[in-house]
């Protein structure tokens, strides 16, 4: 009888063990990420600058993540059956990091509920699907300085992506920098419609230098605009990564992105239960998550002095580069002193402002846009107001 309590026991505590380990082996299960890229991690432009963001993901939580990441994914049709094999597999959290995702990043989001995907660059959201960029468009106008001061042939050339709102809204960012500095230079662009083409983009840099340029700003995933303008004996405004490390000292200065700090609390809260999985961020200069990279030695003092005040003002949220007065390429009125653009209103810009040559979807507007300054600074880390341009 003894025997038989003591077995009975003996069960109950095995039970017991066994649950507790298994709780136990539950809870130290890594957090599985995934990250899916549109170009090589090795293009030293923007997938090359996510896969900083994740590397600094594993430095921070360690055996806490598993990670994993494709690259060279093409937009469209592929995305989906990627992005859908990541959540098939298990994937706690998928970050899809190219404009062309969006749709196929919702669509999956729908299919898998309990999984938290964050789309890069878009503007849709679901209740698992957050929407994370960053104001590109400040330091954009602040490298637009640093090339209006350099050009002497007042021609600057920008090879530039796809006429989306995001490329005409830096495009613009950094003509109204050169044009403050130097009201007689003009920036001339050419679109390429890749993200991630080094022939391509290197060739259309070369034209742009032969038909004046001498200094070479660009929307592309590589540096090879960079090499052509050096090459050329110019200078250029890099983009995505500090360019100047690959290239030499003819890369000034250029914007450049920070994903990690986004991308740690981005995990952190998944972990906590606490990440509002819907949410739509804008961070700017003043949350790091975009800044400028290093100047080269060739860029005068008193130009560094002027990007250090200007961007100061930024960040106290006591200006923002697209309020006016501002005018259109057509020469129409786009914002009158005193206004500025909400963030829907840059959020689908669709003109080019003067002092830019080149195509746009659009012309500006016959009325001036825009809201009153106080209404709109300081800009936040999320999206403000939305305006007339996204109803």
């Amino acid at each position: 009888m003894k025997n038989r309590k003591l077995l009975i026991l003996l069960s109950a505590l095995l039970l017991l063990v066994l649950a507790v380990v298994g709780i136990t082996g539950a809870q130290d299960e890594p957090m599985k990420i995934a990250f899916v890229y549109v170009a090589p991690i090795g293009d030293l432009g923007w997938t090359f600058m996510h896969e900083q963001g994740r590397m600094a993901v594993v430095e921070e939580f360690g055996d806490a993540v598993e990670t994993a990441f494709i690259e060279n994914v093409a937009e469209g049709p592929d995305s989906e059956r990627v992005i859908r094999n990541f959540a098939d597999d298990g994937f706690d959290l998928i970050i899809t990091t190219s404009f062309g995702y969006m749709d196929p990043t919702l669509t999956v989001a729908e299919e898998f509920p309990d999984t938290q995907f964050v789309h890069i660059s878009g503007f849709l959201t679901a209740d698992n699907m957050s929407n994370v960029f960053g104001r590109m468009y400040q330091p954009r106008y602040l490298s637009g300085l640093v090339a209006g001061s350099a050009t002497e042939s007042n021609i600057i050339g920008y090879v530039a992506a796809f006429p989306i709102p995001e490329v005409l809204r830096g495009i613009n960012a950094f003509t109204l920098g050169v044009r403050e500095v130097n009201p007689d230079a003009e920036v001339r662009v050419v679109w390429t419609n890749t993200w991630f083409d080094p022939p391509q983009e290197k060739e259309a840099a070369e034209a742009l230098l032969a038909a004046g340029a001498d200094v070479i700003a660009q929307h592309q995933d590589t540096p090879e605009p960079q090499k052509a303008a050096a090459d050329a004996g110019g200078f250029s405004i890099s983009y995505n990564s500090a360019m100047l490390d690959f290239v030499g000292q003819s890369v000034l200065t250029g914007p450049v992105w920070n994903w990690g700090a986004k991308y740690i609390s981005i995990v952190q809260e998944v972990m906590d239960g606490t990440y509002n999985g819907s949410e739509t961020y804008w961070g700017g200069l003043p949350e790091g998550v975009v800044d400028l990279a290093p100047f080269s030695e060739l860029v005068s003092e008193d130009t560094i002095a002027l990007v250090e005040e200007r961007r100061a003002a930024i960040e106290a949220g006591e200006w923002d580069v697209f309020c006016g007065p501002i005018t259109g390429a057509n020469g129409n009125l786009v914002l009158e002193e005193g206004s500025c653009l909400s963030d829907g209103e840059m959020l689908g810009m669709s003109f080019f402002v003067e002092g830019v040559v080149g195509e746009a979807p659009e012309d500006a507007s016959d009325e001036p846009i825009g809201f009153p300054m106080e209404e709109v600074l300081p800009r936040g880390d999320q999206i403000g107001m939305l305006g007339e341009a996204m109803d």
